[in-house]
């Protein structure tokens, strides 16, 4: 079931006074601890013979960023009410911040990161055995954009293997919306398309600022007229589990019940998607599947 979005939506910082004041104060100590620990000779700095400052001093770390020192001592004493991202871009910068250090700045000053590059889409090798393990269902381990990150044998079986394509187009939102596989095989794809763009709205709410969520988005909207028309609906759904049904040219109809299961809550979060039969027929149909390839391949 969908509804509809509400067309305005705030920014992660908004929250209650009393919220925000635990987040600036947090912030200011997470700053005062990251410059404590970097020297002036790891940034180019003199030391000079009367630094008492365990690291670097807050006129420094100014100096470093391009930010003005009475802004920046605000920032650390809690003072400052909104830091906009250019500025902690700069001070993440000049304070050597590692990825895991950034992203935590950013999520204590609720704004949006800047940068354009990519995520790493690597798949942790303990969550690929997961999927693998789930042999002789269908299943594969997404990310919140809904980008393939690895499939088992049994899902490039039913669904095509996903190793096959350009890996810009790994991606089920994508393959949903343009493969003529899917659009042939998915007997319920109308539906399923219209409440997997809902989902990916809801999910982007949260992302609505991050470059590679705009990127897929714009090359969606440029590569459909029915996502676009889709898209301007402004739907939001929820993750749930539900029933859908694929016709197989070797084995034929299959139901599945579409599972998830999330591996991480946090960037970047990954989530296994296991395709359950939904009734008996299906699961014969899915294990001659397996053994007929399983005796291909003894040949």
């Amino acid at each position: 079931m969908t509804i509809a979005a509400p067309e305005h939506l705030g920014e992660r910082g908004r929250g209650r006074p009393a919220e925000q004041h635990v987040r600036r104060r947090e912030l200011a100590a997470f700053l005062r601890s990251r410059r404590e620990r970097v020297t002036p000779e790891q940034v180019g700095l003199p030391r000079g013979p009367r630094r008492r400052t365990p690291g670097l001093r807050r006129e420094e770390v100014a100096q470093l960023s391009a930010v003005g020192v009475t802004w920046y001592t605000w920032i650390e004493q809690a003072r400052a009410t909104h830091v906009s991202a250019q500025v902690l871009d700069a001070v993440a910068r000049a304070l050597l911040m590692d990825p895991a250090e950034r992203a935590h700045l950013f999520a204590l000053a609720g704004t949006t990161d800047p940068r354009t590059e990519a995520e790493c889409t690597l798949a942790p090798k303990s969550a690929i055995k997961v999927v693998e393990r789930l042999a002789p269902y269908p299943a594969t381990l997404q990310n919140a954009r809904y980008d393939i990150l690895a499939a088992n044998r049994p899902f490039a079986q039913v669904f095509g293997d996903p190793a096959e394509l350009a890996a810009a187009d790994r991606n089920c939102l994508w393959l949903l919306t343009t493969s003529e596989r899917w659009k042939r095989d998915f007997l319920d794809r109308d539906e399923m398309l219209r409440d997997l763009i809902a989902k990916y709205r809801a999910g982007m709410a949260e992302h609505v600022a991050e470059p590679v969520w705009k990127q897929q988005l714009d090359r969606l909207l440029r590569a459909s007229g029915e996502f676009r028309a889709l898209w301007e609906r402004h739907e939001v759904a929820p993750m749930s589990p539900h029933v859908k049904r694929y016709r197989h040219p070797v084995v034929g109809l299959i139901r599945l019940e579409h599972r998830t299961m999330w591996l991480a809550p946090q960037t970047p979060a990954y989530r296994v998607v296991v395709y359950v039969p939904a009734d008996e027929d299906s699961e014969e149909r899915l294990e001659r599947l397996a053994q007929a390839t399983d005796g291909r391949a003894a040949e």
